[in-house]
């Protein structure tokens, strides 16, 4: 067989008159490339014993494309792909959830004040230490004996509850 660029060259108006005949116009470029492959595959598996190129290329790459086509309808039937706008449109409603953050308040009953504003500003607002320390006009290094004292405290609460 010839190359396959020189293949291409000649087989190029085929290719596109199958993507035509078979109404693609979704996703064009990928259904070409698709088009491609199967005229590789059909230089390397054709048997010149069993008739002509033209053909046999012609039935390869349409039988190829009629293949990737119900592949693709298959993928859009069994996958969604929501729109950009969907993304944009949730609402984020994990913050209003008052039974986590009573539950979470209830294993704060033994801690320090200090350890409990550590859990409520981390946890619920999503502060660093870095912001807790300057809201409370205290070292970083305070915010974090209180992250420290707070998490020890909390995990023996759990452990407890847990062995009983």
């Amino acid at each position: 067989m010839e190359s396959f660029e020189k293949l291409v060259e000649q087989y190029q108006p085929m290719i596109q008159k199958i993507i035509n005949s078979l109404h693609l116009y979704k996703n064009k470029d990928e259904f070409y490339q698709q088009a491609l492959i199967a005229l590789w595959e059909a230089s390397r598996r054709f048997n010149p014993e069993k008739g002509s190129f033209t053909n046999y290329a012609y039935s390869y790459i349409r039988g190829h494309l009629l293949m990737e086509l119900g592949k693709s309808y298959r993928d859009s039937e069994r996958n969604l792909y929501p729109k950009e706008e969907f993304w944009t449109a949730i609402e984020d409603d994990h913050s209003a959830c008052p039974m986590e953050k009573e539950t979470l308040l209830t294993y704060c009953s033994t801690l320090t004040p200090n350890q409990r504003k550590w859990v409520r500003d981390s946890v619920f607002y999503g502060f660093s230490i870095r912001e807790i320390a300057e809201r409370e006009k205290v070292s970083v290094s305070a915010v974090k004996q209180w992250r420290t004292g707070a998490r020890e405290k909390i995990k023996d609460l759990i452990l407890s509850v847990e062995n009983i």
